[in-house]
């Protein structure tokens, strides 16, 4: 196996572009091509896999090809990746892999979506379909939905409550006041987000992630070709994915997401670290439901506890001892679909080369991310380290 790092990281704000999603990805491409420090030229690209759920149905055939070209990597074999919202966390296990399995010396990862040119009905639309559409779209009940259910259900069998849930709210927006990349840059009182509109019992408005525009471009190199493009590689030490029930009526719990335990303990394993090691977690927040749920299913809390964990702010940036989403998370920064999974690990780019600016982690050397495919049926996590091993 070939050691893979990532030597280049960039992304567009996340929130609403006016421009065309070819606009938006060269934006994107540009800003990652200005974090290589050495001379990358995008014409020795091996291979480009972008991650997008084509949302709206924009350029469904040919995606990956068609963006390639417009930014600069015509001739380059591209492939798009769809895995729901977890289209570019797969996108970037597939880069992975091409380079640990010796096929390709450098590749271009990536994720794109626009999802403001609809309707609210047609987003609605596309949002459900990356659940089950036979039992659950069908009978009405939409993604808050979904989540409020496993929100309820924590409540039931573990005693969590809507508090904890706004502490993830709050902080998520209090990170994301230094990120110059997230959609939503301003802070939430505690009572104000207690007191958010209803949108699924137990969930209100400022339990929700917005619908984003946005793009995230990372370029991955093998060991010997990494340090001629950087002097400060982030080495990717470890990859996991899996999948699950679509539908929540066929998972043995709704409190626990399998895909994410499965995936976490690939990753972890072939890390040879633990959740212990973590200095920075990026997670799926989708909802506060879904970090809570994610900071037991990757070990940082005890199983039952994630609603401690939250209240204890045990998650804030410095204080604990893994700053989860330090970068405002899904809930806050935004979450462009295909687009989020690599807008995690610029992040992480940025903290474990300290140049995270004011939300910088403190000596941060180890990070995960987290990317979840609708309702919990697809998992990709990811671990990244400033030594290569």
């Amino acid at each position: 196996m070939v050691d893979v790092a990532v030597v280049g990281a960039g992304q567009t704000a996340f929130g609403q572009h006016p421009g065309a999603m070819k606009d938006m990805w060269s934006e994107a491409v540009r800003a990652c091509v200005d974090s290589v420090d050495g001379d990358l030229r995008l014409s020795d690209v091996d291979e480009l896999f972008l991650g997008s759920t084509a949302f709206g149905g924009g350029q469904l055939g040919n995606t990956a090809a068609y963006l390639g070209e417009h930014a600069g990597m015509a001739g380059v074999p591209a492939r798009r990746v769809e895995n729901a919202c977890a289209s570019s966390g797969f996108a970037l296990r597939d880069g992975w892999a091409a380079i640990a399995s010796g096929r390709a010396d450098l590749v271009v990862v990536g994720g794109l979506e626009t999802m403001n040119d609809l309707t609210p009905e047609r987003k609605r639309y596309w949002l459900g379909v990356s659940g089950d559409t036979e039992w659950e779209r069908l009978a009405g009940l939409t993604f808050p939905g979904t989540y409020a259910l496993m929100a309820r259900r924590h409540a039931h069998e573990h005693g969590s409550t809507h508090d904890d849930l706004v502490h993830i709210s709050v902080k998520n927006h209090a990170h994301a006041l230094d990120n110059e990349h997230a959609h939503l840059r301003k802070a939430v009182p505690f009572e104000k987000a207690a007191a958010g509109a209803m949108i699924a019992d137990p969930l209100t408005l400022y339990d929700c992630c917005p619908t984003s525009d946005g793009a995230a471009c990372l370029v991955l190199a093998s060991a010997d070709l990494a340090r001629s493009l950087t002097d400060t590689p982030v080495w990717m030490r470890g990859s996991g994915a899996a999948s699950d029930h679509l539908a929540l009526h066929d998972r043995p719990s709704l409190t626990t997401l399998p895909a994410t335990k499965k995936a976490a303990a690939q990753a972890y394993a072939a890390a040879g670290l633990g959740p212990k090691d973590l200095d920075l977690a990026e997670v799926h927040d989708c909802f506060t439901i879904a970090e809570l749920l994610a900071t037991e299913d990757l070990g940082l809390a005890e199983v039952g506890e994630g609603g401690t964990f939250a209240r204890e702010g045990r998650g804030r940036r410095n204080e604990g001892r893994t700053t989860v989403n330090g970068s405002g998370g899904l809930k806050a920064k935004g979450h462009p679909l295909g687009a989020t999974g690599a807008g995690q690990v610029v992040e992480v780019f940025k903290q474990l080369r300290e140049q995270a600016g004011a939300r910088q982690v403190r000596d941060a050397e180890c990070a995960l991310t987290h990317n979840v495919g609708g309702s919990g049926a697809t998992c990709a996590v990811h671990i990244f380290g400033r030594d290569r091993a």
